[in-house]
């Protein structure tokens, strides 16, 4: 689905992501990639193939739209190094000339020559282009000119069918102060959004975005 932002097109993609093609740029948030690992090590029987699958997904956009840069709105890594981290550096290094940009979120502890070590560019607090200001926690920017494109939160919305049965799918929330991007990752929870007057959501589906 294409949708027009601040004098832009967007594309909201079924994969959780969004596609500026003005700019060659796809945008996720939230990859947190590690997390099921992290998870395991605590006794957690968690599967072993979340991290795999999730970059298997990243690869079905980049083919998709061939962006010259990838970018990370936060939370790209969930805790410290292990072995899924040591797998996306291998599937890294395969994707070498793709630009990557990290602009870092609250779990994104690593150090830095760790980022540099993977050719990852990493912008902090944010990263602004044309109308829009990437940074993982919205009510944290200071662009106050530009509009604020976040994660964090995990945006869910709740839809209830005529049976009155319900479902609740991750979403695109596009707010009258910010816009928040759904978690990449297959392994986190919702938060349910709330919209107020004038503000647009759009449920991922397992066929496609619509808007609600």
């Amino acid at each position: 689905m294409t949708i027009t932002v601040k004098g832009e097109e967007l594309v909201l993609d079924k994969e959780r992501a969004v596609y500026l093609q003005k700019h060659s740029l796809l945008a996720i948030s939230d990859l947190h990639l590690g997390k099921s690992a992290h998870f395991r090590q605590a006794g957690l029987n968690v599967p072993a193939n979340i991290a795999l699958n999730d970059l298997q997904r990243l690869d079905v956009l980049l083919k998709k739209y061939n962006p010259d840069t990838l970018l990370i709105n936060g939370d790209m890594f969930h805790h410290g190094l292990n072995a899924e981290i040591d797998h996306f550096k291998a599937w890294r290094m395969e994707r070498n000339n793709l630009k990557f940009l990290l602009v870092k979120g609250n779990h994104d502890l690593l150090d830095t020559a760790e980022y540099k070590a993977m050719n990852i560019d990493i912008k902090e607090p944010s990263f602004c282009l044309g109308p829009f200001c990437f940074i993982h926690d919205a009510p944290k920017c200071t662009e106050e000119e530009l509009y604020p494109i976040s994660g964090h939160i995990h945006p869910g919305v709740t839809i209830i069918g005529k049976a009155k049965q319900s479902l609740k799918f991750p979403c695109f929330y596009f707010g009258n102060e910010y816009a928040v991007l759904p978690a990449f990752s297959s392994f986190t929870g919702l938060y349910k959004i709330r919209p107020k007057k004038n503000e647009r959501i759009f449920a991922i589906t397992p066929d496609s975005v619509v808007e609600v």
